[in-house]
């Protein structure tokens, strides 16, 4: 039971969850390899090249889709035992004004996707919202299969004791984790610092972690918004891709995780800030509420002023802190190795 993966990158949510899936197919005795076209230097020992003849050779191939490339027409090619697993494409019209050939890119990968309609055993979505678009495409049968996480990255990362004094200096922290991209709404954070600093409180700093290169035009938007409202330079740090016990550090030390996204497949920061016992403030777009299932604040619809007094709660209601908190740990039980080898073993049932 192989599963391709067009990029092969560490930190990475769809590459982390191969290899976490891979764990799980060994373990029940299957063998089991990852092949992908790019692969991370430090990858190279456990990931193998897609153009490996082995690669074609599964009883099962997963093949993880999230962007267009010459693994979609081998993997139509393919004689049978064929599992698509969709992790989403962000719509093209956020990148139109900023990015026009990640606009390019992404509607090549939802024309690509269709043509594997009829060409999948089983197509699986990481979330029921993925599904439905499946579903609306025209794959049969289709189901769910979420992202399988290592959370223990987060939760037992060795302590940075430098970074930790930078951090805990005495102002709140407020993270949020993923690329800086139009869909995440980046400028969004910018506005709700705004009224945080307004209405709440001013002793704050806004924490990015995450690429900010990846769409240059709209992290230049995002900073010239700041320069508008004034924004101290100091109380907002955009970091970059950062090494585990460093990210494990930013939700050790944040007071409140925010997302402000309007596309999200499934979003796994958010369940590493349940994770990481910081509560969680997001708005109800797309999957969020879907991996949210009831736990942290979803709110709709896009009101920063209302999210600002949220935030504020959050941060400084201990009651309504710590009742929030155990409601995320609670809700992590859905994503435990226990209920994720028990999706694996039903979905790949029929090709046993």
């Amino acid at each position: 039971m192989h599963q391709w993966v067009p990029a092969a990158h560490k930190g990475d949510a769809i590459g982390d969850s191969a290899r976490r899936v891979r764990a799980l197919l060994r373990a029940r005795g299957h063998a089991s390899e990852i092949f992908a076209l790019t692969i991370d230097d430090d990858l190279r020992h456990e990931v193998r090249p897609f153009g490996d003849p082995e690669a074609r050779r599964g009883d099962v191939t997963i093949f993880h889709f999230a962007l267009p490339s010459p693994m979609t027409a081998a993997f139509a090619s393919l004689p049978g035992g064929r599992v698509l697993q969709y992790h989403n494409i962000t719509p093209a019209h956020f990148f139109a004004d900023y990015a026009p050939h990640i606009c390019r890119l992404a509607m090549l990968g939802r024309q690509e996707l269709a043509t594997l309609v009829g060409h999948a055993d089983l197509a699986l979505g990481d979330s029921t919202y993925n599904r439905e678009e499946l579903d609306a495409l025209g794959f049969a049968p289709t189901g769910v299969m979420p992202i399988a996480m290592d959370l223990e990255r987060i939760t037992a990362a060795p302590r940075r004791p430098a970074l930790e004094k930078i951090l805990g200096d005495g102002l709140t922290n407020i993270l949020f984790v993923g690329r800086i991209a139009p869909n995440k709404r980046i400028e969004d954070h910018i506005r709700l610092a705004e009224h945080y600093k307004r209405y709440v409180d001013s002793h704050y700093r806004f924490i990015f972690v995450g690429r900010y290169d990846a769409v240059p035009s709209y992290y230049a938007t995002v900073r010239a918004l700041m320069e508008k409202y004034q924004m101290p330079a100091d109380r907002f740090w955009f970091t970059g891709p950062v090494p585990n016990a460093d990210l494990a550090a930013f939700y050790r030390y944040a007071s409140a995780y925010v997302s402000l996204s309007e596309h999200e497949g499934f979003c796994v920061p958010l369940l590493e800030a349940m994770a990481a016992g910081v509560p969680v403030l997001a708005y109800g777009a797309a999957a969020v509420p879907e991996t949210m299932g009831g736990a942290g604040v979803v709110f709709t619809p896009k009101d920063l002023e209302f999210a600002a007094e949220w935030l504020g709660r959050l941060i400084y209601d201990d009651t309504l802190r710590k009742a929030i908190i155990e409601g995320q740990y609670a809700r992590l039980e859905a994503f435990s190795e226990a209920r994720m080898q028990a999706h694996l073993d039903a979905l790949l049932a029929p090709f046993a």
